[in-house]
């Protein structure tokens, strides 16, 4: 038979165990719940279709839902279901599922781009501080979940919501800082404006030559 002691210390491990756990799960809970809450949803498109069927039509909607946190990760997504209300929840959940990181320098975008997506063609560029974004519906959507707040921005072709929406979410994606590329050519990263600039290489020079009163010195490249 087992001592009255030894049973409750092991009730007792058992239970300061269970209550760990119910902390962990709450503070994985309080995590994710305040990582929800920090994304922003914006609708940028609501389409209805029918279709004709015996005894009336049979109504479906597509939602198309831009997903981000305003510190350079977005997402977006296309729901489809019966009523509205779950059109835009899939979506949701989609543009989640599918967020992205972009490269952003401060408050614009490090150079220009020019993205296409099907008959959608978009021109990004940067801008100085103050100037907000110019673009329109579509656009200003997905920029604005990215975390852009300065850009120019002008939509070449297609007017298509969904074409626009991932032609722009192409053109972030194809953004790369300085220090990316540098880093992937495995170049050092040049001096910034006013530092002195490293010295020329030497070159070989040959015999100093007299014509007509100028000198000139023979320079031999390698």
């Amino acid at each position: 038979m087992a001592e009255p002691g030894k049973i409750e210390s092991e009730e007792a491990r058992a239970a300061r165990a269970a209550a760990r756990a119910r902390r962990s799960r709450a503070a994985a809970e309080a995590s994710e719940e305040q990582a929800l809450e920090e994304l922003t949803e914006k609708v940028v498109f609501i389409n209805r279709s029918s279709k004709v069927v015996k005894g009336g039509r049979r109504f479906s909607f597509s939602a198309l839902i831009v997903t981000g946190d305003k510190r350079g990760r977005v997402g977006v997504g296309m729901g489809k279901a019966g009523e509205v209300a779950d059109a835009i929840r899939k979506g949701g959940e989609l543009a989640r599922a599918h967020m992205v990181q972009v490269s952003l320098k401060d408050a614009t975008i490090p150079h220009e781009v020019v993205s296409h997506y099907d008959g959608a063609r978009i021109l990004l560029r940067p801008a100085s501080p103050g100037t907000g974004i110019i673009a329109g519906k579509s656009v200003r959507a997905v920029l604005e979940s990215a975390g852009v707040k300065d850009v120019l921005t002008k939509s070449l072709g297609s007017r298509n919501a969904v074409n626009v929406v991932k032609a722009t979410l192409d053109a972030l994606q194809q953004l790369r800082l300085r220090e990316d590329i540098y880093q992937s050519r495995g170049l050092p990263l040049k001096t910034k404006a006013g530092q002195p600039a490293p010295p020329p290489p030497p070159t070989e020079t040959g015999p100093v030559t007299e014509t007509g009163g100028v000198t000139a010195t023979a320079t031999a490249t390698t």
